[in-house]
C-alpha cells in the first residue's frame, strides 16, 4: 500500500512538473517553426470567419509537443479542451458520452488516436463530417436508429504511428502536421526557459550539455534538467555548469550521444549476441526484457536517426558506427556503413 501511494505521488509530481513547464501560447513554444506557423494561420483564419478550427492531426515521436500544441490551440481559439486517449475509448458509448458533452467550439483531444477500436472509429466519421452521431436503441425487431446533432467542435488527434491510422480517418483531418526531432540549439532554448521557470541557475555551457544529451526531445531535456538541478543542489553550489551537468548525467548512464543504458543494451544485443544482425524485433525484445512496442516507438527511432541501427526486410542490423561506439572493430566485407 505504501509503495502504491509513493508511486501515485511521484506520478502526480511528474504531471505537475510537465504542466509547469508546458508553454501556454505559440510565442513560448520553441521549435517546429513550420508547424507552428501553419497552426497560427489556421487559428487566425478560423477566428476571422467566426468559425471553429478544422480538425487537426499531429504526428511524430513521443515528447515533441503534440499535447502541448493541442492545449495551445485551445487557448488560441478561446475554447475548452476535453482530453482522452485512444485505448480508453473501448466502446462506441464511451465516445458518444464525450461527444454529447461538448459545447460549441470545444476541442476534443485524442492522444494515441491510432489505438481507437474500429467500431469506435466509425462513429467518429459522421461526427467529424456532419457533426452528428447515430445511436441504435433497443434490439432485434424493435431496434431503431436515432440521430443526435452535435455542436461544431474540433478534433485534435495525436499519434506516434500515423501509418496505423486508416485512410478514411486520415482523410477527415483538414490539417496534418508532422513534428520532427529538435536541434541542439532549439533544445538549449527549451532548457534555458525551463531553468528560469524552475528558478535554477544555469550557464550557457550547462544548458548546451543537457541539450546535447536529450535525444532531440524536449520532454527528455526537461526531465534531465530536473535531475541535474537536484544533483547541483546536493553535490555542488546549486549552479549548473557543463562539468556539473556532465557528472550528473554520467550518474544516470546518459552518455555524450544521449544514449542510455537500454540503448547500449539493444546495440550490444544485436552486435554481440547476433553478430550484428539481421535480427527480429521480437528476438531483441526478449533479449533485453522490454516490450516490442516500446523498443519500436521509444528507442529505435533515435538509434536509427543517429545511424547506429538500420531496419531491413530481414530484421534489425547494426551499423559500423554502432561497432565503433561499443569499442569493437566493424566486420569487413560489407558495403556502406552496414556491417
Amino acid at each position: 500500500m505504501t509503495e502504491r501511494f509513493v508511486s501515485e505521488t511521484l506520478n502526480r509530481a511528474d504531471a505537475e512538473f510537465d504542466r509547469t513547464l508546458r508553454p501556454g501560447r505559440f510565442g513560448d513554444f520553441v521549435g517546429q517553426g513550420k508547424v507552428r506557423e501553419r497552426l497560427e494561420l489556421s487559428v487566425a483564419a478560423a477566428k476571422g470567419r467566426g468559425d471553429v478550427l478544422d480538425h487537426v492531426l499531429l504526428c511524430g515521436p513521443p515528447g515533441l509537443g503534440k499535447t502541448t500544441l493541442a492545449y495551445i490551440l485551445g487557448a488560441a481559439m478561446g475554447a475548452n479542451v476535453k482530453a482522452t486517449s485512444g485505448p480508453i475509448l473501448a466502446k462506441p458509448a464511451d465516445l458518444a458520452g464525450m461527444l454529447t458533452n461538448l459545447e460549441q467550439g470545444d476541442l476534443l483531444f485524442i492522444d494515441e488516436i491510432h489505438r481507437i477500436q474500429k467500431s469506435v472509429e466509425e462513429y467518429l466519421y459522421s461526427a467529424m463530417e456532419d457533426f452528428a452521431i447515430d445511436i441504435v436503441l433497443d434490439q432485434g425487431a424493435n431496434a431503431r436508429s436515432v440521430r443526435l446533432n452535435l455542436p461544431r467542435f474540433t478534433l485534435v488527434g495525436a499519434t506516434t504511428r500515423s501509418g496505423l491510422l486508416s485512410a478514411p480517418m486520415r482523410s477527415r483531418f483538414g490539417l496534418t502536421n508532422r513534428l520532427d526531432y529538435y536541434s541542439a540549439e532549439e533544445l538549449e532554448q527549451v532548457v534555458c526557459r525551463a531553468a528560469r521557470i524552475l528558478g535554477a541557475e544555469i550557464d550557457a555551457d550547462g544548458a548546451a550539455e543537457i541539450a546535447a544529451r536529450s535525444r532531440g526531445t524536449p520532454r527528455i531535456a526537461n526531465n534531465l534538467l530536473r535531475w541535474v538541478r537536484d544533483f547541483a543542489q546536493v553535490r555542488a553550489d546549486g549552479r549548473i555548469t557543463r562539468a556539473i551537468a556532465d557528472q550528473a548525467l554520467a550518474m544516470l548512464d546518459v552518455d555524450r550521444h544521449g544514449l542510455d543504458e537500454m540503448d547500449k543494451r539493444i546495440l550490444a544485443t544485436v552486435v554481440e549476441k547476433f553478430g550484428g544482425g539481421p535480427v527480429g524485433l521480437a528476438t531483441i525484445s526478449v533479449s533485453v526484457g522490454e516490450e516490442p512496442d516500446t523498443l519500436e516507438e521509444v528507442y529505435e527511432p533515435y538509434l536509427i536517426q543517429q545511424g547506429l541501427l538500420a531496419r531491413t526486410p530481414q530484421g534489425r542490423v547494426a551499423t559500423a558506427a554502432a561497432y565503433r561506439l561499443l569499442g569493437l572493430a566493424p566486420r569487413a566485407g560489407e558495403q556502406g556503413e552496414l556491417v
